[in-house]
């Protein structure tokens, strides 16, 4: 979940929550194979979910900010659902938003009124998509059902009888989502009973294979790393193991010509790269390639996660008072169990980092974890927890939820320059 904090594009917002923090989330909705197919964009005013609220203004919130910011941006190019009540769907307000990349998500609170059926056949002939939200059969939703090309069933919420029985009823041209799938072994089941789309948290905590040691293929990348800790680097070195690996030297050179790295010449080596660049960013880049690497074969939005959850500690980190290329690491290190499917405990042994980074990495308590903290629970979605943080080391809650921002248009512009070389 990507929790984006958007300046308000209206007046109207400003007097219906004043003095609140105004929050533009994105979760990923995954395939079968594990690659992310849309973005489901939600709106919250500060701590309470939107439905405790104003549906009605969060919506007019999500259009509003997707106007101001462009809908293909926040989602990637990639379709976006978009949360809807009836007066937006009834007046047609979602017309803003581009029929070709839109799913208008019918909250499950909305009544099948006539009129509200009558605007989704319209919207459905302007070429927009319908979903409905936290389904629970009713024979008066027939009619939305017979429109919906998505329909969303929250695993948590339900049994697995009650799904089959939901499943028996629904047309099978309708594209099911299981939504809160937390866990591979939810994941497995969902896939069984017929889902063929996800949203929820398993992509990110693949189930854990413990192994004797690492393969030596990934080994050698996290000596890598080791090199990359040393002040001043050994270029030399450096350059010699990577120049071995022509994968890792070509996501290297794509990271550091690259909109996110943002320097004003091309660079052709890794010695030119680190001369043009600088030990700081140069070690910050290289992690970035060298992550790629050890993650080649995941699902890609692990890497994105990754990247998102380094750039954000760094960021963060004069907030907190710690050093930024530590917390960078941090943030970066704390996803290669998901990775390379490796305890953490276990991959501490190949890296030589501070007792206190270690515990952090380890996910005990301690002070130099509030970063990584903060943004773990903001993948949850688990706000309070993100405003107990920053208010125990205090921190801006608005200037946490800035620098999400920045990490995650960062990640973004980033993960393409990472993207593997091509084959032939």
């Amino acid at each position: 979940m990507a929790l984006i904090e958007y300046p308000a594009a209206s007046g109207s917002q400003d007097r219906a929550f004043p003095g609140e923090l105004r929050y533009l989330a994105r979760q990923p909705i995954l395939d079968a194979r594990g690659q992310v197919v849309a973005y489901e964009l939600l709106f919250r005013a500060g701590l309470q979910n939107a439905a405790d609220r104003d549906d009605d203004m969060a919506t007019r919130t999500i259009l509003d900010n997707s106007m101001v910011f462009g809908l293909e941006k926040l989602a990637r190019g990639l379709p976006a659902f978009v949360n809807c009540t009836s007066e937006v769907l009834i007046r047609e307000q979602v017309r803003v938003l581009p029929p070709r990349m839109t799913v208008l998500e019918i909250l499950e609170t909305v009544k099948p009124t006539t009129e509200l059926i009558q605007a989704c056949i319209r919207l459905k002939s302007a070429g927009y998509r319908i979903a409905l939200d936290d389904f629970i059969w009713s024979s008066s939703l027939q009619p939305l059902v017979s429109l919906a090309d998505f329909i969303k069933v929250d695993f948590i919420k339900s049994g697995e009888d009650e799904r089959r029985l939901l499943l028996s009823r629904l047309p099978s041209s309708t594209t099911l989502i299981a939504e809160k799938v937390e866990t591979r072994a939810d994941y497995e089941t969902a896939r069984v009973e017929g889902f063929s789309l996800f949203q929820g948290f398993f992509f990110c905590a693949p189930a854990m294979v413990r192994v004797a040691k690492i393969p030596a293929n990934k080994l050698c990348h996290l000596m890598l790393l080791q090199l990359l800790q040393h002040d001043p680097i050994d270029i030399h070195k450096l350059s010699e193991q990577v120049k071995r690996d022509p994968g890792l030297t070509y996501r290297l050179l794509r990271l550091v010509n690259s909109p996110a790295c943002a320097i004003r010449q091309k660079v052709s080596s890794i010695e030119m790269a680190l001369i043009a660049v600088g030990d700081d960013l140069f070690r910050r880049v290289a992690s970035l390639a060298i992550a790629s690497e050890l993650s080649s074969g995941e699902n890609s939005e692990i890497l994105r996660m990754a990247f998102v959850r380094a750039r954000f500690c760094e960021l963060a980190a004069p907030s907190f008072g710690f050093d930024s290329g530590e917390q960078y690491l941090i943030g970066l290190f704390s996803m290669l169990p998901a990775m390379l499917k490796v305890a953490m405990k276990d991959l501490l042994l190949a890296l030589p980092l501070r007792w206190e980074v270690q515990e952090a990495l380890l996910g005990r308590d301690d002070p130099i974890r509030a970063p990584l903290q903060w943004v773990e629970a903001e993948e949850r979605r688990d706000w309070e927890r993100c405003h107990q943080t920053a208010r125990d080391c205090t921190v801006a809650p608005a200037e946490l939820v800035d620098c999400y921002l920045n990490a995650v248009l960062w990640a973004d512009q980033a993960l393409p320059a990472a993207e593997a070389p091509p084959r032939g």
